[in-house]
């Protein structure tokens, strides 16, 4: 990446556990896609639901070249579960992105 990785914890306490996880999920999107230009997460975690609880929000940006790609997920309860789901997408229009090219 050409800019450092961005991460932003909203409505959330900081949490380093997450933040390693989100680093190592950024880096392995590199391996499909080297030119990636930037890349921004936020994780928010949304007003508590009568019946569902606090669901996480997982928002990434990222800059290619002529591109921006945005992935916007609210998915789980479980942070990790909605940074998988978050990134699995980014993944996939990354390939996209790249076969287009």
């Amino acid at each position: 990446m050409k800019t450092p990785l961005q991460i932003t914890f909203r409505d959330m306490e900081h949490s380093d556990a997450l933040e390693t996880h989100i680093r190592d999920k950024a880096h392995k999107l590199e391996q499909y896609f080297a030119d990636i230009v930037s890349c921004r997460v936020v994780v928010e975690q949304l007003a508590k639901h009568s019946q569902q609880g606090k669901p996480f929000n997982v928002r990434i940006d990222l800059g290619v070249p002529g591109k921006e790609i945005v992935v916007d997920r609210q998915a789980s309860e479980d942070a990790y579960v909605a940074l998988r789901d978050a990134f699995d997408a980014a993944k996939r229009q990354l390939e996209d992105y790249a076969r287009q090219l």
